[in-house]
Protein backbone atom coordinates (compact mmCIF):
# COMPACT_ATOMS: atom_id res chain seq x y z
CA UNK A 1 0.00 0.00 0.00
CA UNK A 2 2.53 2.50 0.83
CA UNK A 3 4.81 1.82 -2.35
CA UNK A 4 1.66 2.37 -4.43
CA UNK A 5 0.76 5.66 -2.94
CA UNK A 6 4.61 6.80 -3.20
CA UNK A 7 3.74 6.22 -6.92
CA UNK A 8 0.34 7.76 -7.12
CA UNK A 9 1.93 10.77 -5.60
CA UNK A 10 5.33 11.16 -7.98
CA UNK A 11 2.87 10.39 -10.79
CA UNK A 12 0.49 13.31 -9.90
CA UNK A 13 3.18 15.76 -9.34
CA UNK A 14 4.49 14.72 -12.41
CA UNK A 15 0.99 15.80 -13.93
CA UNK A 16 1.35 19.42 -12.51
CA UNK A 17 0.35 19.23 -9.35
CA UNK A 18 2.81 21.07 -6.40
CA UNK A 19 1.53 19.04 -3.40
CA UNK A 20 -0.45 15.69 -3.02
CA UNK A 21 -1.41 14.69 0.33
CA UNK A 22 -3.41 11.80 1.90
CA UNK A 23 -6.47 12.00 3.97
CA UNK A 24 -8.87 9.39 5.56
CA UNK A 25 -12.27 9.82 4.12
CA UNK A 26 -14.40 9.75 7.41
CA UNK A 27 -17.17 12.08 8.55
CA UNK A 28 -15.67 15.33 9.92
CA UNK A 29 -16.46 18.98 9.89
CA UNK A 30 -20.33 18.90 9.81
CA UNK A 31 -20.64 20.18 13.27
CA UNK A 32 -18.10 23.35 12.39
CA UNK A 33 -20.29 24.02 9.61
CA UNK A 34 -23.72 23.68 10.58
CA UNK A 35 -22.41 26.62 13.30
CA UNK A 36 -21.16 28.64 10.87
CA UNK A 37 -24.50 28.80 8.63
CA UNK A 38 -26.45 28.88 11.67
CA UNK A 39 -24.39 32.45 12.58
CA UNK A 40 -25.83 33.55 8.58
CA UNK A 41 -22.15 33.68 7.67
CA UNK A 42 -22.63 32.21 4.33
CA UNK A 43 -25.04 35.28 2.92
CA UNK A 44 -26.74 34.10 0.20
CA UNK A 45 -24.41 31.27 -1.40
CA UNK A 46 -27.60 28.70 -0.63
CA UNK A 47 -25.46 25.94 -2.21
CA UNK A 48 -23.32 25.56 0.58
CA UNK A 49 -26.74 24.69 2.64
CA UNK A 50 -27.81 22.28 0.25
CA UNK A 51 -25.34 20.15 0.55
CA UNK A 52 -24.33 20.50 4.31
CA UNK A 53 -24.48 16.38 5.27
CA UNK A 54 -22.53 15.54 2.12
CA UNK A 55 -19.45 18.06 3.07
CA UNK A 56 -19.44 16.76 6.39
CA UNK A 57 -19.07 13.03 5.33
CA UNK A 58 -17.06 12.46 1.92
CA UNK A 59 -18.64 9.10 1.71
CA UNK A 60 -22.23 10.49 1.04
CA UNK A 61 -20.22 12.01 -2.33
CA UNK A 62 -18.45 8.81 -3.18
CA UNK A 63 -19.82 5.57 -1.41
CA UNK A 64 -17.34 3.58 -0.78
CA UNK A 65 -14.95 6.23 -0.04
CA UNK A 66 -12.03 5.47 1.86
CA UNK A 67 -8.79 8.14 0.85
CA UNK A 68 -9.12 11.83 0.11
CA UNK A 69 -6.00 12.58 -2.27
CA UNK A 70 -5.91 16.38 -1.65
CA UNK A 71 -3.92 18.27 -4.23
CA UNK A 72 -2.33 21.90 -4.13
CA UNK A 73 -1.64 24.09 -7.37
CA UNK A 74 0.29 27.08 -6.78
CA UNK A 75 -0.84 30.49 -8.30
CA UNK A 76 1.82 32.42 -6.42
CA UNK A 77 4.11 35.34 -8.37
CA UNK A 78 6.87 36.78 -6.18
CA UNK A 79 7.55 40.00 -8.15
CA UNK A 80 3.58 41.49 -8.70
CA UNK A 81 4.24 44.85 -9.93
CA UNK A 82 0.73 46.98 -9.22
CA UNK A 83 0.45 50.75 -10.32
CA UNK A 84 -0.75 52.83 -7.65
CA UNK A 85 -4.26 53.70 -7.99
CA UNK A 86 -4.86 51.04 -10.40
CA UNK A 87 -7.52 48.58 -9.59
CA UNK A 88 -6.84 45.87 -7.76
CA UNK A 89 -7.57 42.05 -8.71
CA UNK A 90 -7.68 38.99 -6.96
CA UNK A 91 -4.21 37.38 -7.69
CA UNK A 92 -6.03 33.97 -9.07
CA UNK A 93 -8.25 35.94 -11.28
CA UNK A 94 -5.48 36.84 -13.58
CA UNK A 95 -5.23 33.36 -14.70
CA UNK A 96 -7.73 31.47 -17.25
CA UNK A 97 -10.63 30.02 -15.12
CA UNK A 98 -8.46 27.68 -12.66
CA UNK A 99 -11.68 24.98 -13.01
CA UNK A 100 -10.93 24.56 -16.30
CA UNK A 101 -7.27 24.61 -16.56
CA UNK A 102 -6.86 21.94 -13.50
CA UNK A 103 -9.70 19.71 -14.71
CA UNK A 104 -7.52 18.17 -17.79
CA UNK A 105 -4.85 17.06 -14.78
CA UNK A 106 -7.79 15.72 -12.56
CA UNK A 107 -8.47 13.74 -16.02
CA UNK A 108 -5.27 12.33 -16.27
CA UNK A 109 -4.84 12.05 -12.36
CA UNK A 110 -8.36 9.76 -12.65
CA UNK A 111 -6.87 7.70 -15.57
CA UNK A 112 -3.89 7.18 -12.87
CA UNK A 113 -5.50 5.71 -10.59
CA UNK A 114 -7.39 3.51 -12.94
CA UNK A 115 -4.17 1.91 -13.85
CA UNK A 116 -2.47 1.47 -10.27
CA UNK A 117 -5.35 0.31 -8.67
CA UNK A 118 -6.74 -1.72 -11.84
CA UNK A 119 -10.03 0.67 -10.68
CA UNK A 120 -12.81 1.68 -12.66
CA UNK A 121 -14.56 5.53 -13.44
CA UNK A 122 -16.73 4.59 -10.45
CA UNK A 123 -14.46 3.98 -8.06
CA UNK A 124 -12.94 7.84 -8.17
CA UNK A 125 -14.71 11.29 -8.34
CA UNK A 126 -12.75 14.65 -8.19
CA UNK A 127 -13.65 18.34 -7.94
CA UNK A 128 -11.58 21.12 -8.59
CA UNK A 129 -13.85 23.75 -6.04
CA UNK A 130 -17.11 22.22 -7.27
CA UNK A 131 -18.54 19.61 -5.31
CA UNK A 132 -19.56 19.11 -1.94
CA UNK A 133 -16.08 18.73 -0.33
CA UNK A 134 -14.60 20.71 2.95
CA UNK A 135 -11.70 21.07 0.53
CA UNK A 136 -9.43 23.80 3.08
CA UNK A 137 -10.46 21.39 6.06
CA UNK A 138 -9.47 18.33 4.29
CA UNK A 139 -6.18 20.08 2.87
CA UNK A 140 -5.44 20.92 6.52
CA UNK A 141 -6.44 17.15 7.73
CA UNK A 142 -4.13 15.91 4.83
CA UNK A 143 -1.26 18.50 5.92
CA UNK A 144 -0.81 20.30 2.78
CA UNK A 145 -0.92 23.47 5.24
CA UNK A 146 -2.80 24.61 7.93
CA UNK A 147 -6.01 26.73 8.78
CA UNK A 148 -5.08 30.20 9.57
CA UNK A 149 -6.56 33.18 11.44
CA UNK A 150 -7.86 34.23 8.26
CA UNK A 151 -9.65 30.85 7.04
CA UNK A 152 -7.35 30.16 4.29
CA UNK A 153 -5.20 27.10 4.01
CA UNK A 154 -1.61 28.75 4.51
CA UNK A 155 1.11 26.03 3.09
CA UNK A 156 4.71 26.41 4.83
CA UNK A 157 6.00 25.99 1.21
CA UNK A 158 3.38 28.28 -0.96
CA UNK A 159 2.38 30.42 1.76
CA UNK A 160 -1.59 31.60 1.11
CA UNK A 161 -1.39 31.22 -2.72
CA UNK A 162 -2.67 27.69 -3.39
CA UNK A 163 -5.58 26.68 -5.45
CA UNK A 164 -7.42 23.00 -4.37
CA UNK A 165 -8.61 19.93 -6.21
CA UNK A 166 -10.01 16.41 -4.47
CA UNK A 167 -9.59 12.75 -5.85
CA UNK A 168 -11.63 10.64 -3.41
CA UNK A 169 -10.72 7.19 -3.77
CA UNK A 170 -12.46 3.44 -3.14
CA UNK A 171 -8.69 2.26 -2.59
CA UNK A 172 -7.33 2.63 0.85
CA UNK A 173 -4.01 4.45 1.35
CA UNK A 174 -2.02 5.62 4.36
CA UNK A 175 -2.98 8.98 5.04
CA UNK A 176 -0.05 11.80 5.95
CA UNK A 177 -1.51 13.59 9.06
CA UNK A 178 -1.91 17.15 9.31
CA UNK A 179 0.79 19.57 10.12
CA UNK A 180 -0.47 21.04 13.32
CA UNK A 181 -1.17 16.89 14.84
CA UNK A 182 2.48 16.29 14.50
CA UNK A 183 4.09 19.33 15.29
CA UNK A 184 2.29 20.06 18.30
CA UNK A 185 -0.52 17.89 19.22
CA UNK A 186 -3.41 20.10 18.21
CA UNK A 187 -5.53 21.05 15.62
CA UNK A 188 -7.51 24.47 15.69
CA UNK A 189 -7.60 27.60 13.16
CA UNK A 190 -4.34 29.72 13.78
CA UNK A 191 -2.85 27.80 16.03
CA UNK A 192 0.49 27.89 13.69
CA UNK A 193 -0.36 31.55 13.37
CA UNK A 194 0.61 31.77 17.18
CA UNK A 195 0.36 35.55 18.35
CA UNK A 196 0.12 37.40 14.59
CA UNK A 197 -3.44 38.82 13.86
CA UNK A 198 -2.21 41.00 10.98
CA UNK A 199 -4.59 39.18 9.06
CA UNK A 200 -7.76 40.48 11.06
CA UNK A 201 -6.02 43.45 11.98
CA UNK A 202 -6.16 44.22 7.90
CA UNK A 203 -9.32 43.07 6.76
CA UNK A 204 -10.50 46.45 5.53
CA UNK A 205 -14.58 45.52 6.67
CA UNK A 206 -14.03 43.31 9.80
CA UNK A 207 -15.07 40.32 8.38
CA UNK A 208 -12.89 37.85 9.69
CA UNK A 209 -15.33 38.18 13.05
CA UNK A 210 -12.92 35.65 14.99
CA UNK A 211 -9.68 33.76 14.52
CA UNK A 212 -10.70 30.83 11.51
CA UNK A 213 -14.36 32.43 10.97
CA UNK A 214 -15.07 34.85 8.43
CA UNK A 215 -18.62 36.52 8.09
CA UNK A 216 -18.87 36.43 4.19
CA UNK A 217 -21.79 39.56 4.48
CA UNK A 218 -18.55 41.88 5.72
CA UNK A 219 -15.79 40.29 3.09
CA UNK A 220 -15.41 42.52 0.06
CA UNK A 221 -14.79 39.21 -2.21
CA UNK A 222 -17.79 38.24 -1.46
CA UNK A 223 -19.53 41.73 -1.92
CA UNK A 224 -17.74 42.12 -5.22
CA UNK A 225 -18.13 38.34 -6.64
CA UNK A 226 -20.70 36.34 -5.15
CA UNK A 227 -23.18 39.02 -3.95
CA UNK A 228 -25.33 39.45 -7.54
CA UNK A 229 -27.07 42.93 -6.01
CA UNK A 230 -26.23 46.37 -4.10
CA UNK A 231 -23.50 46.28 -2.83
CA UNK A 232 -24.25 47.99 1.07
CA UNK A 233 -23.28 52.02 1.46
CA UNK A 234 -21.91 50.88 4.69
CA UNK A 235 -19.43 48.66 3.03
CA UNK A 236 -18.16 50.46 -0.24
CA UNK A 237 -15.35 52.56 1.86
CA UNK A 238 -14.04 48.97 2.77
CA UNK A 239 -13.94 47.99 -1.03
CA UNK A 240 -11.29 50.30 -1.79
CA UNK A 241 -9.58 49.74 -4.93
CA UNK A 242 -10.69 46.04 -5.00
CA UNK A 243 -12.85 45.61 -8.27
CA UNK A 244 -12.79 42.10 -8.28
CA UNK A 245 -11.85 39.77 -4.88
CA UNK A 246 -9.56 41.00 -2.12
CA UNK A 247 -6.19 39.41 -1.21
CA UNK A 248 -5.55 41.63 1.66
CA UNK A 249 -5.91 38.77 4.78
CA UNK A 250 -3.67 36.75 2.27
CA UNK A 251 -0.89 39.35 1.19
CA UNK A 252 -0.15 40.73 4.63
CA UNK A 253 0.45 36.68 6.20
CA UNK A 254 4.25 36.62 7.15
CA UNK A 255 4.22 32.98 5.71
CA UNK A 256 4.34 34.27 2.55
CA UNK A 257 7.93 34.84 2.87
CA UNK A 258 8.35 30.97 1.93
CA UNK A 259 6.15 31.25 -1.25
CA UNK A 260 7.42 30.48 -4.30
CA UNK A 261 7.12 31.09 -8.32
CA UNK A 262 4.25 29.32 -9.55
CA UNK A 263 5.42 26.00 -12.03
CA UNK A 264 1.92 27.22 -14.14
CA UNK A 265 1.62 23.72 -15.33
CA UNK A 266 -2.24 23.37 -15.03
CA UNK A 267 -2.66 27.54 -15.10
CA UNK A 268 -2.82 29.88 -17.99
CA UNK A 269 -1.64 33.44 -17.19
CA UNK A 270 -4.07 36.60 -17.88
CA UNK A 271 -1.57 39.09 -16.40
CA UNK A 272 -2.80 41.76 -19.54
CA UNK A 273 -6.03 42.08 -17.27
CA UNK A 274 -4.23 44.24 -14.51
CA UNK A 275 -3.14 46.90 -16.91
CA UNK A 276 -6.68 47.74 -17.96
CA UNK A 277 -7.03 51.14 -16.61
CA UNK A 278 -10.28 51.96 -14.84
CA UNK A 279 -11.59 54.43 -17.11
CA UNK A 280 -11.05 51.34 -20.11
CA UNK A 281 -13.24 49.19 -17.51
CA UNK A 282 -15.94 51.60 -17.02
CA UNK A 283 -16.20 52.20 -20.70
CA UNK A 284 -16.85 48.24 -21.59
CA UNK A 285 -19.19 47.11 -23.95
CA UNK A 286 -20.57 43.86 -23.57
CA UNK A 287 -19.28 42.56 -26.75
CA UNK A 288 -15.48 43.84 -25.09
CA UNK A 289 -16.31 42.20 -21.98
CA UNK A 290 -16.49 39.25 -23.59
CA UNK A 291 -13.88 39.76 -25.38
CA UNK A 292 -11.55 40.73 -22.37
CA UNK A 293 -12.57 38.31 -19.88
CA UNK A 294 -13.27 35.10 -22.20
CA UNK A 295 -12.17 32.14 -20.44
CA UNK A 296 -11.44 33.56 -16.86
CA UNK A 297 -13.50 33.40 -13.86
CA UNK A 298 -14.08 37.28 -14.11
CA UNK A 299 -16.88 37.22 -16.53
CA UNK A 300 -18.41 35.11 -13.58
CA UNK A 301 -19.56 38.52 -12.33
CA UNK A 302 -21.22 39.94 -15.48
CA UNK A 303 -20.82 43.60 -17.12
CA UNK A 304 -23.15 44.85 -15.04
CA UNK A 305 -21.46 43.22 -11.78
CA UNK A 306 -17.79 44.62 -12.87
CA UNK A 307 -19.48 48.12 -13.97
CA UNK A 308 -20.84 48.12 -10.32
CA UNK A 309 -17.47 47.17 -9.07
CA UNK A 310 -16.00 49.82 -11.00
CA UNK A 311 -18.18 52.57 -9.96
CA UNK A 312 -16.95 52.51 -6.16
CA UNK A 313 -13.56 52.08 -6.84
CA UNK A 314 -13.84 55.29 -8.94
CA UNK A 315 -15.68 56.73 -5.87
CA UNK A 316 -12.62 55.63 -3.51
CA UNK A 317 -9.57 56.48 -5.09
CA UNK A 318 -11.36 59.77 -5.99
CA UNK A 319 -10.65 59.12 -9.75
CA UNK A 320 -12.40 62.52 -10.65
CA UNK A 321 -10.86 61.69 -14.40
CA UNK A 322 -14.08 58.81 -15.32
CA UNK A 323 -16.71 61.34 -13.77
CA UNK A 324 -18.19 61.66 -17.60
CA UNK A 325 -18.35 58.28 -17.81
CA UNK A 326 -19.94 57.75 -14.23
CA UNK A 327 -22.92 60.07 -15.63
CA UNK A 328 -22.79 58.41 -18.38
CA UNK A 329 -23.35 55.57 -16.30
CA UNK A 330 -26.21 57.10 -13.92
CA UNK A 331 -28.68 56.67 -17.16
CA UNK A 332 -27.33 52.93 -17.99
CA UNK A 333 -29.96 50.38 -18.64
CA UNK A 334 -29.18 48.41 -15.96
CA UNK A 335 -30.24 49.21 -12.81
CA UNK A 336 -27.59 47.89 -10.35
CA UNK A 337 -25.30 50.54 -12.50
CA UNK A 338 -27.15 52.95 -12.08
CA UNK A 339 -27.40 52.79 -8.23
CA UNK A 340 -23.56 51.99 -7.55
CA UNK A 341 -22.75 55.22 -10.61
CA UNK A 342 -25.22 57.58 -8.52
CA UNK A 343 -23.22 56.90 -5.46
CA UNK A 344 -20.06 57.15 -7.25
CA UNK A 345 -20.59 60.49 -9.03
CA UNK A 346 -22.12 61.68 -5.16
CA UNK A 347 -18.83 60.86 -3.94
CA UNK A 348 -17.31 62.62 -6.71
CA UNK A 349 -18.80 66.11 -6.10
CA UNK A 350 -20.79 65.68 -9.14
CA UNK A 351 -24.26 65.31 -7.51
CA UNK A 352 -25.85 67.75 -9.42
CA UNK A 353 -25.35 66.70 -12.99
CA UNK A 354 -27.79 64.41 -12.19
CA UNK A 355 -30.96 66.03 -12.40
CA UNK A 356 -31.48 65.20 -16.05
CA UNK A 357 -31.87 61.45 -15.43
CA UNK A 358 -32.98 61.32 -12.14
CA UNK A 359 -36.48 62.99 -12.91
CA UNK A 360 -36.47 59.74 -15.37
CA UNK A 361 -35.57 57.36 -12.78
CA UNK A 362 -38.13 54.86 -11.89
CA UNK A 363 -36.33 51.90 -9.98
CA UNK A 364 -36.69 51.59 -6.09
CA UNK A 365 -32.88 50.63 -5.62
CA UNK A 366 -31.74 53.75 -7.78
CA UNK A 367 -34.21 56.20 -5.96
CA UNK A 368 -32.69 54.81 -2.71
CA UNK A 369 -29.48 56.08 -3.97
CA UNK A 370 -31.03 59.65 -4.48
CA UNK A 371 -32.84 59.61 -1.35
CA UNK A 372 -29.73 58.67 0.65
CA UNK A 373 -27.50 61.44 -0.65
CA UNK A 374 -30.34 64.04 0.08
CA UNK A 375 -31.71 62.90 2.99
Amino acid sequence: MFEQREELRRRLLALGFDEVRFARAEPAFGDQLKTWLAAGHQAEMAWIERATEKRGDPRLVLPGARTMVMLGVNYGTLHEKREDGAPLWARYALHEDYHDTIKPGLVAAGKVVEELFDAGPEDYRYYVDTGPVQERGWASRAGLGFTGKNAMLISRRFGNWLFLATLLLKEELEPDGPLVASMIGRDEPGMLCGKCTRCIDACPTAAIVEPGVVDARRCVSYQTIENKGVIPRELRGGVGAHIYGCDVCLEVCPWNRFAQEARRVLLTVRGEIAELSLQEILELTPARFAEVFRKTAIKRVKLAGLLRNACIVAANTQSTDCLEVLVRLAGDAVPLVRAHAVWAVARLGGFERLVAVRARETDPAVLAEYTAETG
